[in-house]
């Protein structure tokens, strides 16, 4: 099953946005995503339309069952 850790931000310009990390650490606690999101936060590494990440809103781990029918 794929896992997907989703890291939402609300911007210096009021948007939200979405990060998403294919196969996050196994085992990964609160305290380590609260940790690396405020990290981004500070060091401004993020902008979107010129606005840095203000703030964390949430996160989330997401499972997915994908069954492929078809690959060429």
């Amino acid at each position: 099953m794929a896992k997907t850790l989703q890291l939402t931000f609300l911007t210096a310009g009021d948007k939200k946005v979405t990060l998403s990390v294919d196969e996050p650490k196994i085992g990964i606690t609160e305290e380590e995503v609260v940790a690396a999101m405020e990290e981004m936060i500070q060091t401004g590494i993020f902008e979107i339309d010129d606005y840095p990440f203000a703030s964390a809103v949430s996160a989330k781990i997401v499972e997915r069952s994908v069954t492929d029918l078809f690959l060429a």
